[in-house]
């Protein structure tokens, strides 16, 4: 039975007039006219997804998760709405296309003697033109080549004649339509409660069909399709987005994790450790926690993620809001067993792949005793020079701004944290490593946060989840574009993988010291640097992801692939696809600044050997 029609509840004339401004000066519409009805357009668009119904299923959040979309409590009010954005749009764009989304009123090929995880049914139907039969055909691939993790779908015609779900398109004349209805297999049979991962697995996969649906759509329509179906998405952040970022953020500025995990006496224990004839693990200090754990996580849980409509922004939300919490879990458990378990599945364990590299590079890659070395510079002179560059790059963009401070609580060397670049007061550095290790922390580090801090998310500036990897990658790779990657820094870097590699297999603090001390040929001093850092807190599994970032950049390099997009931000591997996405929607700005060593001569050949491919080995230069 078709539904009874419901005169619409808000006034016509104020939606024309929302028209004319987003076609005349691109401002947006996001109309809310009551009963949870919602007209967003971010842009003009040659489309519109329309949702009639349940503002608690898929349907609604797969609507909603586009750039231009309807809500509506019932089928009239839905299609006054509809033919006026149709008649503007198919005018000022060449074309329209309506997407009308719903869902079946049940799973029917879910019963009790069905093998185990049948298909799931999708139906669609359309009008009588070529475009709009192209852009079901497409859906309908699209859709059905998903690679299924629960269940595959099987796409039909949807048959009014055996159906009882309402159709928009009935009521919209000559609009172009393709009507989807999809099962709820989502849903926990017999219950109204949902699988979650499941839900978002749909909502992803129907955006994504439906994209794909209105490329096609225009290309048949012989207009000039995207470069790419994703371009369609969004081009702004609703408020929702802003302040669930807004809010991880404010958890996550409440703690440096690297600052708390890091101890604050690596002199004395040093001196403690070679009195004992590096037999007894030295006493480690920390600094305490200005804050409860506890306390913190239920903040970064009050946060909702359940009303961002748009599933790729949630899903890095939600995964930034799992790493911060494994973070406040391991801070908790600092100092005891469940620290290097918490570690391991914050950083993962030692592939033995990378271990394998790291030990050819251990014996291959010569050893250089420290006599050898040149003058050495300490901390006022790295500072004096770090300022000096970061001079540098604030001529050219007035917001880098970033602090520089020598610290006592801080080992040998160099950290940054958010916009500070922090030296200890017992740096003595190699003159030659100087450029590189600046190119290393400005230039990668501080460099990515004040770029991130642009884009409009802290999520950016703060690091994706997993960034680090792929962060410290970038940041070994630019010590080689400047010529400063040493036989001592490349061995220095494989000794941390294996570190990992025996104190994650139970080694202790002592064996692990003799082990690179005996069998790798560091030097004391070097060994002990290497296994203070990866007891750090307990354990901490960390130091094994600068081998493999820079294995995956250099692969990256050889692939094809640019640089540019890893200075956006901070991001991982993992997300390249991720933002890839958001930059085609016009989400993510150009990066400010590119990273000052890569216009430098000294860089530009080893940039092009490292993209005709190059091991990590290949880097140390004699």
């Amino acid at each position: 039975m078709k539904p009874k029609l419901v005169e619409p509840a808000l006034p016509l004339a104020q939606i024309e007039s929302d028209l004319d401004a987003l076609v005349q000066d691109g401002k947006p519409i996001r109309r809310d006219f009551g009963n949870g009805n919602r007209l967003h357009m971010d842009r003009p668009l040659p489309f519109l997804c329309v949702h009639v119904g349940s503002h608690q299923d898929a349907a609604f959040h797969i609507v909603s998760a586009n750039a231009s979309y309807l809500i509506a409590a019932d089928i009239g009010l839905a299609g006054e709405v509809a033919r006026l954005v149709a008649r503007r749009m198919r005018d000022h764009c060449g074309a329209f296309l309506m997407l009308d989304l719903g869902e079946l009123a049940e799973d029917r090929f879910l019963t009790e003697d069905v093998p185990y995880l049948p298909p799931f049914e999708i139906a669609l139907a359309c009008g009588n033109t070529t475009a709009e039969k192209a852009a079901l055909k497409r859906f309908a691939t699209a859709a059905a080549a998903r690679e299924a993790k629960y269940r595959t779908p099987r796409v039909d015609e949807l048959n009014p004649a055996t159906r009882a779900e309402a159709r928009l398109w009935d009521d919209l004349g000559d609009t172009a339509c393709l009507t989807v209805r999809f099962a709820p297999i989502y849903r926990v049979p017999g219950t109204k409660r949902v699988y979650p991962e499941l839900h978002d697995l749909v909502v992803a996969n129907m955006v994504d069909s439906a994209l794909q649906a209105v490329s096609t759509f225009l290309k048949a329509s012989r207009l000039e399709p995207p470069a790419t179906h994703r371009s369609l998405g969004r081009r702004a952040y609703i408020d929702a987005v802003v302040r669930a970022d807004r809010a991880i953020d404010d958890v996550a500025s409440t703690f440096d994790f690297l600052l708390a995990v890091t101890p604050i006496n690596a002199e004395p224990a040093w001196l403690e450790f070679q009195a004992g004839v590096f037999e007894r693990v030295p006493a480690l200090l920390y600094r305490p926690l200005e804050f409860e754990v506890a306390v913190e996580k239920r903040k970064l849980y009050s946060i909702s993620l359940d009303h961002l409509e748009d599933p790729l922004l949630t899903k890095l939300l939600s995964e930034k809001q799992q790493e911060l919490d494994l973070q406040l879990s391991m801070l908790a458990a600092r100092e005891t067993p469940r620290f290097v378990e918490l570690g391991r599945a914050l950083y993962g364990g030692v592939e033995p792949s990378l271990a394998a590299r790291a030990r050819t590079i251990l014996e291959r890659v010569p050893r250089i005793a420290p006599a050898t070395r040149q003058k050495s510079l300490g901390a006022d002179a790295v500072a004096a020079a770090a300022r000096d560059m970061i001079a540098g790059y604030r001529a050219a963009y007035p917001n880098f701004d970033a602090s520089v401070e020598i610290r006592g609580d801080l080992p040998a060397g160099l950290l940054v944290s958010r916009n500070r670049l922090l030296v200890s007061r017992d740096t003595n550095l190699p003159s030659e490593r100087l450029t590189a290790l600046l190119s290393h922390e400005i230039g990668v580090h501080l460099l990515t946060y004040f770029n991130g801090d642009a884009q409009g998310l802290a999520i950016f500036r703060n690091g994706l989840a997993g960034y680090e990897g792929m962060q410290e990658g970038l940041a070994v790779l630019a010590e080689y574009l400047v010529g400063g990657m040493t036989a001592a820094r490349l061995r220095l870097i494989a000794a941390r993988v294996i570190a990992c590699e025996v104190m994650l297999a139970g080694a202790t603090f002592e064996e692990t010291f003799r082990i690179l001390q005996r069998d790798f040929g560091l030097d004391d001093r070097s060994a002990f640097n290497v296994v203070l850092r990866v007891y750090r807190g307990g354990g901490l599994a960390k130091d094994a992801i600068y081998l493999r970032g820079v294995v995956q950049i250099l692969d990256h390099l050889k692939n094809g692939g640019s640089l540019t997009p890893f200075w956006i931000g901070k991001i991982s591997a993992a997300h390249f696809g991720a933002i890839q996405e958001l930059n085609a929607r016009g989400l993510l700005r150009a990066p400010r600044l590119e990273p000052a060593f890569l216009s430098s001569d000294a860089a530009r050949p080893r940039l092009k050997k490292a993209m005709a491919g190059i091991d990590p080995i290949d880097m140390v230069e004699t």
